[in-house]
């Protein structure tokens, strides 16, 4: 896994983290920031990124994303755009 792609997971696993907490959380956090900063790590992937990795990430598919960094690409279900 690149440096990039660390960061990418960092900011995917604290955007879940964030969303499952908005249920019960006061104030509700402001989720604006992380969609920025995985947008601009997205754009600093190099050329030969994966594929895949690319497709979830330009199409907001954050949780897709997030698995196949985490090795669990298996349990991503194809979906109609593939």
């Amino acid at each position: 896994m690149t440096n990039v792609e660390q960061q990418i997971l960092d900011a995917l696993t604290q955007l879940d983290v964030s969303v499952k907490s908005m249920a019960t959380a006061h104030p509700k956090p402001n989720l604006l920031p992380l969609f920025a900063q995985i947008d601009q790590l997205t754009a600093a992937l190099p050329t030969g990124a994966d594929p895949s990795l690319l497709h979830y990430l330009h199409k907001k598919s954050y949780e897709k994303a997030r698995l196949w960094l985490l090795g669990r690409e298996a349990e991503n279900r194809r979906g109609a755009c593939h």
